[in-house]
């Protein structure tokens, strides 16, 4: 399950210490959000059109066995449905998370490094439908479906690209 990347980077890096980004990826520049900023940073970077949330395992984000904890799995996919609709679904809009489900496919060891992708199903009036996938190298380390409620009017202010440009 070890990825590449996994090798290069510190097991017992400290929050914020430099480990290492795949390229193309940069820090999220979030407004502040005492939980998030609690397991951050998050990275991100666009494919073409399309949204890729990053983050390096640390010891921080594990459970007793040396691996990802669950609970951090379904925030990144909670992290990863919100910013996607917003980039790829073109919403705009401020959300309220109504439904996260998440299917844990194999472990993240610590130093591994995360990519979610994620695809918006469909906008409607009142609710967004989307699910998203997690890997470690080429291995499928969990799936997540989510369902989000836009409770804001659109505004530019939440255009989630303003969180990893310049």
């Amino acid at each position: 399950m070890n990825s590449p990347d996994a090798a290069s980077a510190p097991s017992d890096a400290m929050p914020g210490q430099d480990l290492g980004l795949p390229a193309g990826f940069t820090q999220m520049r979030m407004s502040t959000n005492p939980f998030i900023d609690m397991i951050g940073p998050l990275y991100g970077r666009m494919e073409d059109e399309r949204f890729v949330l990053g983050v390096r395992v640390e010891t921080r984000h594990c459970n007793p066995g040396g691996t990802c904890h669950g609970g951090m799995v379904m925030t990144l996919s909670d992290m990863l449905l919100l910013l996607g609709c917003n980039i790829e679904g073109k919403v705009n809009r401020y959300f309220t998370t109504v439904n996260v489900t998440c299917d844990f496919l194999a472990p993240a060891r610590v130093g591994a490094w995360i990519e979610g992708r994620m695809q918006v199903l469909r906008v409607a009036n009142s609710l967004v439908f989307s699910q998203g996938l997690f890997t470690v190298g080429q291995t499928v380390i969990a799936r997540c479906n989510g369902i989000l409620k836009p409770v804001s009017e659109p505004d530019p202010r939440y255009d989630g690209r303003r969180y990893f440009t310049g």
